[in-house]
């Protein structure tokens, strides 16, 4: 085979380094490993079934590993039930899906309410006006609800159309992960950054157009908003940026590549018209066909570099160092 390149032997350093950073850092092993299969060759053969093990109160992470297959299956995690990881083996065979629109709550296919939860390589997916649009009838339809504060996500991937991600509250990180939808697709009171993800606006041939967020910040005070960071947008038809939900709503696309999907405009005021000055839509250094600001909106929010700085830092969500301390 010869000689391995030296970039080679740098990476692998690089890895050994991180991993020994990572141990040191005191990144806890697991309590134990629950093998969820649906043929049978695991612990059990549903996830919530899975779950529904792990002792209420649980103060140790607990790894949840959920072999290919498509779970055709509502799953919560409840507000008790801490400290879990959700590990399947990649977006491609690893699915949890479901096609309710019984309400925006109750619709979703995933709830994780738990503090301290992670997520990896798995799809959740609201099949409800995705697959045919016949009736051009929408309903909310959520793929995934996240309450928990301190909640992550690894390269996961979330299928819907409308207000397909309810990043509802709490401090979340989501991380090269896929997003699709239509109307709202990405929304709540959440204090989140999403980096290196991919927003697809699923909005040709119906509706005429869409919304990729609708952030909910309360008041001033809040420190919640949307931070989109190296992320890249497509689609199949025009969407706004987002609009307003409440009077306060912050959403940051940041050097993030647009494809001409976006709307000129960029942003739409939503519940907010009259109050745009409250409102927080915001970009800075992004490139592509849908990023010219010269028809944008005129209250679109120009940031100072203090500002950028403090919203595009690890630091907007976790001054405690809790994303290091998840498995």
């Amino acid at each position: 085979m010869g000689a391995m390149p030296s970039n080679f032997n740098v990476l692998l350093s690089t890895l050994f380094f991180f991993g020994c950073w990572r141990h040191i850092e005191g990144v806890p092993n697991f309590a134990k490993t629950i093998v969820v299969d649906k043929t049978g060759q695991g612990n059990f053969k549903s996830i919530q079934a899975a779950i529904n093990s792990i002792p209420q109160n649980n103060n140790r992470w607990i790894r949840v590993k959920v072999n290919p297959g498509l779970y055709l299956e509502k799953v919560t995690i409840s507000f008790d039930r801490p400290f879990i990881l959700l590990e399947g083996h990649s977006t491609r065979d690893t699915i949890i899906a479901c096609g309710d629109a019984s309400g925006t709550y109750q619709s979703a296919t995933f709830h994780a309410n738990a503090d301290n939860f992670v997520a990896k390589f798995i799809t959740f997916k609201n099949t409800f006006n995705h697959e045919v649009l016949s009736n051009k009838v929408t309903k909310q339809a959520v793929a995934a609800m996240i309450y928990g504060d301190k909640s992550s996500f690894y390269q996961c991937s979330f299928i819907g159309f409308q207000d397909t991600l309810s990043d509802m509250q709490g401090r979340h990180y989501f991380n090269k992960c896929y997003i699709e939808g239509a109307i709202d697709f990405i929304w709540g009171m959440g204090q989140s950054i999403y980096e290196s993800c991919l927003l697809n606006a699923t909005v040709n041939p119906w509706p005429q157009y869409g919304y990729i967020t609708a952030q909910g910040r309360a008041n001033a005070a809040d420190p919640s908003g949307f931070v989109f960071k190296y992320c890249k947008i497509t689609g199949s038809g025009k969407s706004y940026l987002g609009r307003a939900w409440g009077h306060f709503p912050r959403v940051l696309f940041y050097k993030t590549v647009m494809a001409d999907v976006v709307f000129p405009a960029g942003w739409d005021s939503g519940v907010a018209s009259g109050h745009v000055g409250t409102v927080t839509f915001a970009e800075s250094g992004c490139t592509g066909a849908g990023s010219n600001l010269s028809r944008r909106v005129w209250w679109r929010k120009k940031l100072s570099d203090a500002e950028l700085s403090e919203l595009t830092s690890t630091s907007f969500i976790d001054t405690d160092g809790w994303i290091r301390r998840q498995p």
